[in-house]
């Protein structure tokens, strides 16, 4: 797939950067001119993508989690979310509303969920060497670009 741009983060599965990669694939995503609720939608299900990691993949230690985004003249973005933690032997169960791998810590169980809601597609797999790679994209709705040097800047 040609891509028109393209971008890579990684960083420690500390729960503080869940909020950068959040806004760095919102910033990133921005050259697509989305709207507010398109844009908000992706930073929802990064954010759940990246809790997963941080809570899910690496429950005792601090590991690496990766973000890669790809934008496509089409007005698609692809988001890939990917950790070499501990893994999920059940992709599928691990989609079902309400499961939880750690009901003690109050966790709903909702996040693949979220991330299906605001996304047109997620897609999981096992990640070579451990782990997870959570595949998401979501295709923007055709706008015009906004004008420059208009009347009204």
């Amino acid at each position: 797939m040609k891509y028109l741009n393209e971008m890579t983060l990684q960083f420690d599965s500390h729960s503080i950067n869940e909020g950068f990669a959040r806004s760095a694939v919102a910033a990133f995503c921005v050259q697509l001119n989305p709207t507010l609720d398109e844009i908000t939608d992706i930073k929802t299900a990064v954010s759940e993508a990246v809790t997963n990691c941080v809570v899910h993949a690496y429950p005792k230690t601090v590991g690496k989690v990766t973000v890669w985004v790809g934008l496509k003249q089409t007005r698609e973005i692809d988001i890939k979310v990917m950790d070499n933690g501990v893994g999920i032997v059940d992709l599928n169960r691990a989609r079902e509303p309400f499961f939880t791998t750690k009901p003690d810590e109050e966790r709903a169980g909702m996040g693949f969920t979220v991330m299906e809601s605001f996304m047109d597609s997620v897609n999981l797999q096992h990640n070579t060497g451990g782990g997870i790679v959570v595949e998401m994209t979501k295709t923007l709705e055709c706008r015009k670009a906004k004008a420059v040097g208009g009347e009204n800047d």
